[in-house]
């Protein structure tokens, strides 16, 4: 999108279904890496016998959803739903 003036996500807010293993420190980190990414924010919901819920809130400049559903899909994590976009102008 890098065209002056193209909207860029800012801000996600992700309703996530994931494995214990990796733990949030760990997901987080690998989120806060993907390009684009400055904020990484996850909070367990709900734990269950072999996962946890969890929302997770992304803030930056323009990151790609799609490389954040790739990493969430590489660690067995499945997004339930975006309940958040923020889209600004450059």
């Amino acid at each position: 999108m890098g065209d002056s003036g193209s909207p860029i996500l800012t801000k996600v807010v992700l309703d996530v279904l994931k494995p214990h293993k990796p733990s949030i420190l760990e997901l987080g980190e690998v989120l806060g890496s993907v390009d684009g990414v400055k904020t990484v924010n996850i909070v367990i919901r709900e734990v269950d016998v072999e996962t946890e819920t969890i929302k997770v809130v992304l803030e930056g400049s323009g990151f790609k959803y799609k490389e954040i559903r790739d990493v969430m899909e590489k660690f067995g994590a499945k997004i339930h739903s975006v309940d958040e976009v923020v889209v600004e102008k450059r």
